[in-house]
């Protein structure tokens, strides 16, 4: 069965990009709450509990927790290499945007589409935030 890519246009938050599987939460997310060792999300009751965000592509709602919290998780994961390739986030909020600034982790925005509608878990996608594009594949 032949794969089709679909094409969508975004807003850069933090330049760069990456691509790989997507991993979905549709719920707000502290990065303080990861293991830094795994990218494993610690949260008790996140949708993404017991599961690794590292090298994969974040599809996110939003960012949750105080400044001083999220910037640590976000370092503690840069550190040991455990970061996402990329975060396409929908709902934009300081904290998470300062946070991926401080650690240069690609983030972009304002998908043209409903990001949780046009990427599950497992798809294929790639996060280009200088070119202001994301490509997603289906997975089977």
């Amino acid at each position: 069965m032949e794969s089709v890519e679909k094409r969508f246009r975004c807003r850069r938050i933090v330049a760069g990009g990456g691509e790989g599987e997507a991993i979905v939460s549709p719920e707000a997310m502290c990065f303080y709450l990861c293991d830094p060792e795994t990218g494993t999300v610690i949260e008790k009751g996140h949708p993404l509990q017991g599961r690794s965000i590292a090298g994969k592509i974040l599809v996110l709602k939003s960012g949750k927790g105080s400044s001083v919290v999220q910037v640590d998780g976000f370092y503690q994961l840069s550190v040991k290499g455990t970061l996402p390739k990329a975060i396409i986030v929908a709902d934009t909020e300081p904290v998470l945007v300062s946070s991926s600034v401080v650690v240069d982790e690609p983030m972009v925005d304002r998908m043209e589409v409903d990001p949780f509608e046009a990427i599950a878990d497992g798809d294929w996608v790639r996060v280009d935030a200088d070119r202001e594009e994301i490509v997603v594949r289906k997975s089977s």
